[in-house]
């Protein structure tokens, strides 16, 4: 066979011939009909293997047999034979989407994030002080003086090292003020500070540890901590917000006072519907 012969053959074998197959089906082509001594001749595949290849190759449409005796043979013109393969595929492609389609889908089971419950505030602020003394970046802190207060040995030794503070304290600092941002929660002196006896502490260090504890009774602590980057950033959120209410304040205490009542207590009332008050809109008129 030719090298051009050699390279259709190869052509057939990518859609499903065998390599006698597609000699033989090759030979076939280049005679009107032929007998499987002629075709072996012709085409080198094996006596012994002609006559069973000749068999499959009427078989899946690709040779039609003419004669008896002596058996004879004719190729299926290259048109034909290729519609019937690609109608073939296109049957066998529909039927496997549709099965694939169909196949029954397992839910994914649910990723928990890795959060740890503590019991009690002793070793939460075990775990909180552990974590700020390893810091490498940046430490976030919210609390007031009691509970921020046994984390002044750790806060100590993570400035040393170069830490930076992002800290919201209520009430008096209990360490000497660290590098970084520093703000006392003021719009609760005299108020929320006084009236509330709820207590909490917030941590997040280097983005990657965190630490939420609320005692809303003052004294039962519900306290979570964990590794996971998600917790870190609402935690880091949530102080970020509150600081950012603390400067507004720290510019315009009289005026946000008038507004929202000592200690800023009126913005709890989460009917507001964010329309003024007319005392607002006479004193602008006026």
């Amino acid at each position: 066979m030719t090298d051009h012969g050699e390279a259709i053959a190869e052509r057939l074998a990518q859609l499903g011939f065998t390599q006698y197959e597609a000699r033989t089906y090759l030979g076939l082509l280049q005679t009107d009909t032929a007998t499987g001594y002629s075709i072996a001749n012709e085409t080198g595949v094996p006596q012994p293997k002609v006559y069973e290849t000749l068999r499959r190759l009427v078989e899946r449409g690709a040779a039609a047999r003419t004669g008896e005796k002596p058996a004879r043979y004719r190729a299926v013109p290259p048109d034909a034979l290729l519609k019937g393969i690609e109608k073939d595929f296109a049957a066998r492609v529909a039927a496997a989407r549709h099965d694939l389609e169909s196949l029954p889908r397992r839910e994914t089971p649910a990723q928990l994030l890795p959060v740890s419950r503590v019991e009690s505030f002793a070793p939460a602020l075990e775990a909180a002080s552990a974590a700020i003394a390893a810091a490498r970046t940046r430490v976030y802190l919210s609390g007031n003086h009691d509970e921020l207060s046994g984390l002044r040995a750790a806060v100590g030794q993570a400035a040393t090292a170069g830490v930076e503070f992002v800290v919201v304290h209520f009430g008096k600092l209990p360490f000497p003020s660290p590098p970084g941002q520093v703000i006392r929660h003021a719009s609760t002196d005299g108020a929320i500070y006084r009236s509330r006896h709820a207590r909490h502490l917030a941590v997040a260090v280097d983005s990657r540890w965190a630490l939420w504890g609320v005692a809303r009774d003052g004294t039962q602590w519900d306290i979570l901590t964990s590794e996971s980057a998600l917790l870190a950033g609402l935690v880091k959120a949530y102080i970020r917000h509150d600081m950012f209410v603390q400067r507004i304040f720290a510019d315009l205490p009289a005026e946000l006072e008038r507004r929202y009542g000592s200690g800023l207590l009126e913005l709890d009332h989460l009917s507001w519907s964010g329309e003024r008050s007319g005392a607002d809109h006479a004193e602008e008129a006026g």
